[in-house]
């Protein structure tokens, strides 16, 4: 019964490890599809790629309290 432990604390890291990948994507993505409207509809403070960019990181801020609150249970 003892061996069943430190795999579900594997399990645990790897998932935190993966938290940081989707992080890092959402927050890409959400950059470069605000830097692709600007190129598309241009603006002097390039708008599209400040806000999408504030958006990915708290979308990805969103995402990590949920998977830590499911890590936790």
């Amino acid at each position: 019964m003892e061996n069943k432990k430190p795999k579900k604390q594997l399990n645990k890291y790897i998932r935190l490890t993966g938290i940081g990948l989707q992080m890092g994507i959402t927050i890409y993505l959400a950059a470069y599809l605000g830097k692709w409207l600007d190129v598309k509809y241009p603006n002097e403070n390039n708008l599209y790629t400040i806000v999408l960019t504030l958006a990915g990181v708290a979308i990805s801020f969103y995402s990590l309290l949920q998977q830590i609150k499911n890590i936790n249970n």
